[in-house]
């Protein structure tokens, strides 16, 4: 499938051919976006997103910061993982995965500083959910540190729940069944 020309996707109402979720987006700031699934040719563009991302939006210890340790940690992530990427403006500015180990998969997503509060990561999110969910996952969890009040806000809005806080984090769940998540596999 190619990809089409931008625009804004709010009135589509897709096709059998299309993705889980529409690949097109359009940020707070009008700008278009394409979220869609990693491809090869991504790796350069991601690495560098990680190779800027400053160590003052680090969580739980990622993204790691030297070269060998964003290699050694996307190498993983691809390998294990369904990977999205946004991108725009010639640059990838947001990553999401699920990976799925030997139990329920986990998301994790980041997004450059730089294009942080204008829905990115929210839309990277939707886009790892539905693919999960078209997938047959039966849930996703994620940890987040519990002072991180816009991500755990974000989360919740997409229907995550608290499942246990321990210590500086917390885990949340979303069951893929709920109505939530079944919303977010439509187009925008």
């Amino acid at each position: 499938m190619s990809e089409c020309e931008y625009w804004n996707p709010s009135d589509c109402v897709g096709t059998p051919e299309c993705p889980p979720r529409c690949p097109r987006f359009i940020d707070k700031h009008g700008r278009a976006l394409s979220i869609r699934g990693y491809r090869v040719k991504d790796r350069t563009a991601l690495e560098a997103m990680y190779h800027s991302y400053g160590t003052a939006h680090r969580a739980q210890g990622l993204p790691p910061i030297t070269d060998r340790r964003i290699g050694e940690w996307l190498d993983h992530l691809i390998e294990n993982g369904d990977n999205v990427v946004a991108s725009g403006d010639d640059r990838i500015v947001g990553h999401a995965v699920y990976v799925s180990g030997t139990g329920e998969p986990e998301l994790a997503v980041f997004v450059h500083p730089d294009d942080h509060d204008k829905g990115v990561g929210t839309e990277c999110c939707k886009q790892a959910i539905a693919r999960a969910a078209a997938a047959g996952h039966e849930s996703l969890y994620l940890s987040v540190e519990r002072t991180n009040r816009r991500a755990v806000a974000v989360y919740k809005r997409l229907g995550f729940e608290t499942v246990e806080a321990k210590g500086s984090e917390m885990r949340m769940r979303l069951a893929l069944s709920a109505p939530a998540a079944q919303e977010l596999r439509l187009v925008q």
